[in-house]
């Protein structure tokens, strides 16, 4: 799918009197517009709500939601652009140079993910998540690693889960999957071969499928019933997972403590259950210590 800052400026010569001035707020200032309803929009732009659901639904977009997910992607990108030599780490830098570099990334991909979560996705998320059988975590590579740590959260709340680090066990977990569980597949790109083939087949066996990964255009989230987007601030081809890896991380924290907060009382005393103290393998409180 085109920028959407692109499909702007391309159809800026075709736009209506009453669009333009709306258009052209929305190339020059995007970033403000993120953060605009849509009436505080028509307000700023001189024009009718409807108006900016027209040109949402020009642009291809269901609403004006949607186009502002868009534009929190592109934003994003843009700066990294703009910002891209001086993220990238050169021969030159020194260990200070490296520590802004690497942190300002990793605080940029973070705010821009929280920008992108959909609070009715999330929602329906944490619905499949109560109700399912058994939660089912794919990714391969650094995804597996955010993937494992989901299973240690979701474990320490005795909330039955599985995981597999070889990749045909976890083709043979999607072959096995019943409708009554949840599988959540973690791919950056959202384009791996394997988790594809994986999501492909948990289809099949009509069990739903959260996808986290950079865009509603990905061939996985088009395989799956929910997707929680991180922000696309690395480039498909790079050294190594860094910022992605950080707000894939932030995703299952979300997921995990609104988990929790939705089956309080259980989950709690799970945790306190499942506390492993530095002094040995069992749980204690304080009470206890004392005792």
């Amino acid at each position: 799918m085109k920028n959407v800052l692109v499909k702007l400026q391309e159809y800026m010569m075709d736009a209506s009197t009453a669009e333009k001035n709306l258009v052209r707020f929305l190339l020059s200032h995007p970033e403000e517009a993120i953060g605009c309803s849509v009436q505080s929009l028509a307000q700023r732009t001189y024009c009718s709500p409807s108006t900016i659901m027209r040109l949402c639904w020009k642009m291809g977009f269901s609403g004006y939601k949607e186009l502002q997910k868009s534009l929190i992607q592109d934003v994003a990108i843009e700066k990294e652009n703009a910002l891209g030599k001086m993220e990238d780490i050169n021969r030159g830098d020194t260990l200070e140079q490296m520590i802004e570099k690497v942190t300002y990334k990793n605080m940029i991909s973070l705010d821009n993910t929280r920008k992108l979560v959909d609070i009715d996705v999330l929602g329906k998320c944490i619905d499949l998540l109560i109700q399912c059988d058994t939660l089912y975590l794919f990714g391969i590579g650094s995804s597996l690693l955010v993937a494992r740590d989901a299973y240690l959260k979701f474990l320490r709340i005795n909330k039955a889960c599985c995981i597999s680090d070889d990749w045909h066990a976890q083709l043979l977990q999607a072959r096995n999957i019943k409708p009554k569980d949840l599988a959540i597949i973690i791919s950056y790109s959202g384009y791996t071969q394997e988790m594809l083939t994986c999501a492909r087949n948990i289809k099949k066996n009509g069990a739903p499928i959260i996808a986290i990964t950079r865009s509603d255009e990905s061939p996985l989230a088009k395989l799956s019933d929910l997707n929680l987007c991180v922000a696309s601030s690395e480039v498909l081809i790079r050294t190594g997972a860094m910022s992605s890896r950080i707000s894939q991380l932030n995703i299952i924290d979300i997921l995990y403590v609104a988990y929790i907060n939705r089956n309080y009382d259980e989950s709690i005393s799970q945790l306190k259950r499942t506390y492993i103290s530095k002094a040995g393998t069992e749980g204690s409180t304080d009470a206890e210590k004392s005792e």
